[in-house]
């Protein structure tokens, strides 16, 4: 019997996570995949990434417009009502036996609450991490107690998943997706990029990414100590690509810009390279810089040293080739030396990660295909 499988995509940044799974989906017989994309997918301010879904040869079957074009806490909760809205539409015409949805995005919290309500089982990719800086952090959680299903990327994130109650057998070992693109990249050519960016990458690269840090007053003050810890810097070239769709993230894509137009020919911002362009440019940097999941997850596996800038990923393991610094241009200076130097490279090229091995996608799949969803609605609080 074919099994509606709906998986919800909010962003470039799950996207390109969730691609593998998709893929997979995608080519069983026993599978009628579902897609509906969201959020800034849909947004030309964040790069209409719906076009690259749609490149790689997926159909859209629904499109839910959420995001406000502004980046304040009001619009955001704004944005997360018409989510709900939206969705519980899409998915009401969908009717999916089981939907899929990945982290801690808030769009991803909207598609949860309705399936909640709509009585369709969730299962939930990524949950049992911590990210005490952001909201995100507290969205994780709640979208893990509604879920039914758990695909977790480490031994404590499973711990962490029971802890909150989940019966154990509905937690699976998964590993991370990102290290299934990694495995399967067939790299861009270096001169493909610099026509995209519009600069020679003629000398270390830095590939920067900070998003909104969404629970603390502090975060723009600390892009603004990054921004003048790169200047501290010779002969490098920097990359930044966009911020999350969150409060202040049009401020950082703007501060970017003013930053960029000054330094032409060292410097390029891009809204979103996509997965493939993405992890390409990582594969030629000298490191990854800012506070984006990447530089814990990807990074590490792809043996490229990264600087991690305040508390936003604060509470996830950490590979020995991360650098955690604090938000002030001292601080990130000394990070940004540290990850240049030989030393550090040299042990960023064992590829040390405690995110598992290659392989998520194919794990994923397999449950996804053969769980029972007989009474799965029906949860049990697990006492330990």
């Amino acid at each position: 019997m074919t099994r509606r499988i709906c998986v919800v995509s909010g962003s470039r940044a799950d996207f390109g996570l969730l691609r593998p799974l998709l893929s997979e989906l995608q080519a069983a017989e026993d599978v009628h995949l579902q897609l509906v994309v969201t959020g800034s997918h849909l947004s030309a301010l964040h790069g209409t990434t719906v076009q690259e879904i749609l490149a790689c040869g997926f159909k859209v079957d629904e499109a839910v417009d959420m995001l406000l074009a502004a980046d304040s806490p009001r619009a955001v909760g704004l944005s997360l009502g018409l989510g709900l809205m939206g969705l519980t539409g899409a998915l009401s015409r969908l009717a999916p036996d089981v939907l899929v949805l990945l982290g801690d995005r808030y769009e991803a919290l909207a598609a949860a609450q309705a399936a909640l309500v709509l009585g369709i089982p969730i299962a939930h990719i990524h949950g049992g991490e911590a990210t005490e800086g952001a909201i995100d952090e507290a969205i994780r959680h709640a979208i893990t107690k509604m879920s039914h299903l758990h695909f977790v990327a480490a031994d404590p994130f499973r711990r962490r998943v029971i802890q909150m109650g989940e019966q154990p057998a509905t937690v699976h070992m998964a590993g991370a997706l990102g290290l299934d693109n990694i495995a399967a990249l067939i790299p861009t050519p270096r001169a493909e990029l610099e026509q995209l960016l519009g600069i020679v990458l003629d000398r270390p690269i830095l590939l920067v990414t900070y998003h909104p840090v969404t629970l603390s007053s502090g975060g723009l003050g600390a892009f603004t100590e990054l921004l003048a810890a790169l200047d501290m810097l010779r002969d490098v070239r920097v990359v930044f690509t966009g911020a999350n769709a969150d409060a202040s993230g049009l401020e950082i894509a703007a501060m970017v810009k003013s930053y960029c137009a000054t330094r032409p020919g060292h410097t390029a911002q891009v809204a979103s390279l996509g997965f493939q362009r993405y992890l390409s440019l990582m594969a030629l940097s000298a490191a990854v810089v800012g506070n984006s999941s990447s530089g814990l997850l990807e990074a590490p596996s792809m043996g490229i040293p990264s600087v991690n800038i305040g508390p936003r990923q604060r509470g996830r393991p950490r590979a020995p080739s991360v650098i955690d610094c604090g938000g002030d241009a001292a601080d990130i200076a000394a990070a940004l030396a540290k990850a240049l130097g030989p030393d550090m490279r040299q042990l960023a090229c064992q590829r040390q990660t405690p995110y598992g091995t290659a392989g998520a996608a194919r794990r994923i799949a397999a449950v996804l295909r053969q769980v029972s969803l007989e009474g799965i609605l029906m949860k049990r609080f697990h006492d330990q």
